[in-house]
This record gives C-alpha cells, sequence and structure tokens, in this order.
C-alpha cells in the first residue's frame, strides 16, 4: 500500500483544498495517532481534521484516487458555513452560542456514548467468544467419547468382514 500511498500524496500535493499526507504513529507523530483513535497501522482517515472519520474502501490507488476525488473537499462546518444546509446551520449556530464549559459537557456526554457503544460491543464479543469456546470444548469432549466407545474398532472390524467375505468368495 505504501507506494499507492506516495503516489496518492504526490498527485494532491499542490491541492489547496485537499490534504493526503502521513504519519508516523510511533514516533513523534503519536500523540496526533492517539488523540483520532488510532490503534492499528495502517489505518486512513479522513474528513473534517477537527472530526475524521474512519477509511474503509480498497487500498490499491485506483480505489484511493476514486475516494480522494469524490470525498476531500470542503465540507459543511464552522469555517464552512455557506456549504451548508439550513438544518446543518441552525445546528451550529446553537452549538456556537453555547458556552465553551457547555460545550465541552455535550462532546463529553456524546464520547461517553461512543465508548459504552465500544464496551458494549466488547462485552459481547467476549460472551461469544465464552459461547464458542464452549461449543468447541463440548465438541470435543463428544468426539472424543464416540472414539472412546469404540468407533475406531468398529470401523476395524467392518473392514475386516469385507475383507472375509470377499476371501469366501
Amino acid at each position: 500500500m505504501k507506494p499507492d500511498w506516495d503516489k496518492l500524496m504526490e498527485e494532491f500535493n499542490s491541492s489547496p483544498t485537499q490534504l493526503v499526507a502521513d504519519v508516523d504513529c510511533t514516533t513523534d507523530g503519536k500523540p496526533l495517532c492517539d488523540a483520532n483513535g488510532v490503534k492499528g497501522y495502517p489505518t486512513i482517515k479522513y474528513g473534517d481534521p477537527s472530526d475524521l472519520q474512519d477509511y474503509q474502501g480498497g487500498r490499491d490507488y485506483d480505489a484511493l484516487k476514486t475516494f480522494a476525488e469524490e470525498n476531500l473537499k470542503p465540507v459543511c462546518s464552522p469555517s464552512n458555513i455557506d456549504l451548508c444546509d439550513d438544518d446543518k446551520k441552525k445546528e451550529i449556530e446553537g452549538f456556537m452560542a453555547l458556552s465553551a464549559d457547555d460545550l465541552d459537557a455535550k462532546i463529553a456526554d456524546e464520547e461517553k456514548k461512543l465508548e459504552e457503544a465500544e464496551q458494549s460491543f466488547k462485552d459481547e464479543v467476549q460472551k461469544l467468544q465464552d459461547t464458542y469456546q464452549k461449543l468447541s470444548t463440548d465438541k470435543d469432549e463428544k468426539i472424543a467419547a464416540v472414539k472412546a466407545a469404540g468407533l475406531g474398532l468398529m470401523k476395524s472390524v467392518k473392514v475386516a468382514k469385507a475383507k472375509d467375505t470377499k476371501d469366501e468368495l
């Protein structure tokens, strides 16, 4: 992916509104990566710098270029209010009217919802993992019990009997 990404960065390097860049999350870029929820590498993020989204598309040059051309453009935001529809403008104005403390509280509430959703997901995945482990253990025990009950010996006897029948003919 690195050569395709480098090619994409070169193609967009003179764009006044589209930034394609990379950050080394293992060195000086670690605080930026931590602040934007980067947990694995490579991770591609896009959108408003204050609200980056995870990219889920293809990782080859053509897919990346198509996505960049279609999605890396100025979007509705407080700094681009002219790009917003009336409903978004009203929503932004409402947030702008809040005090810094009230806005921080609202942000914290919404981030808590995200954390709760993530925790709920992890808890449910763990339950699935525990169920899978139990089912796998149960299956292994049943297989062992069937084999211990003489399945292999029965099959050997069947083959021996078939051989005896052929020898008699």
